[in-house]
């Protein structure tokens, strides 16, 4: 049995779905009731506490440990989930982190999540360490501007990141969940190349078949509308990356590539296979 946490977002649904159809037993955990693919057992559980996940982990083989914001806040104890997996049985943990942690690893939500990734690599388990960078996902936020007035509107629209497809970061996870040799690894995930918000507007553009104007933002602008559904701090962190990107948060990584044995999906594929959330 595979335990697949955030099982209803842009990773854990198609994590859940690849595992499922490649024949494996697979527990989808979700904070809320959701429709899984067939085969599969779904669980409602909130890791912000982590006994109620339990249930899901016993006779567990493997988890895919993807930790909500919540998890970040103030007396949240997310490596008490380290913990409860051991005790339930699972031999192999796959945690979603943050590029964030080795490139800028002094921020509060960084620090915390450094901390997770100790308590794994010092919990006796098989573990890997996946470390994203932006996610194409993000250009949803724009989805409701797009849909009314064809625009997308956002900060820094001259600077880019290469964000990676949530599609190939739910790939990777299961080729770690199911292979040995991955045991031990830490991987930075990214897209094949450096790509703007103004570059992105004009890719949802041509999957849509119609132009989308592109608005800038100031950061305070950006900020408000962020905080709507992101906790300030991370906000921030966000706003930090997407304005003056390191040249580490540059990097195009070859770890998918080298995962996978193909190169990641640009920012036009995602944009066509979800046009629909911006019609």
């Amino acid at each position: 049995m595979i335990v697949v946490t955030g099982a209803t977002g842009n990773v854990g649904r198609p994590l859940t779905r690849a595992l499922a159809e490649a024949g494996h037993q697979v527990t989808a955990v979700s904070r809320h009731p959701a429709a899984v693919p067939d085969g599969v057992r779904h669980m409602v559980a909130d890791l912000t506490e982590p006994a109620g996940v339990e249930p899901a982990l016993a006779g567990a083989k493997a988890l895919f440990l993807l930790l909500s914001g919540d998890l970040h806040a103030a007396g949240a104890r997310p490596a008490d989930v380290i913990g409860k997996a051991a005790a339930g049985g699972v031999r192999r943990v796959v945690l979603l982190s943050s590029q964030g942690v080795a490139t800028r690893p002094f921020g509060p939500t960084r620090i915390t999540m450094r901390s997770v990734e100790d308590v794994l690599q010092k919990s006796g388990l098989e573990w890997v360490v996946l470390r994203p960078g932006g996610f194409a996902s993000n250009a949803l936020w724009w989805a409701e501007s797009v849909r009314a007035r064809r625009v997308v509107a956002a900060p820094f629209g001259d600077v880019g990141v290469p964000v990676i497809d949530p599609a190939d970061i739910a790939e990777v996870a299961a080729a770690c969940l199911l292979d040995d040799r991955h045991t031990g690894g830490v991987y930075e995930l990214t897209g094949p190349e450096v790509i703007t918000p103004r570059q992105q507007a004009e890719a949802i553009g041509a999957a849509l078949g119609s132009p989308v104007r592109f608005d800038d933002l100031s950061r305070d602008e950006a900020k408000a509308a962020m905080t709507r559904s992101l906790p300030a701090e991370l906000a921030e962190d966000t706003l930090d990356i997407l304005g003056s990107p390191s040249p580490a948060e540059l990097r195009v990584s070859p770890d998918v590539q080298r995962i996978l044995g193909r190169a990641p999906r640009p920012f036009a594929d995602w944009a066509a296979r979800n046009v629909a959330a911006f019609r």
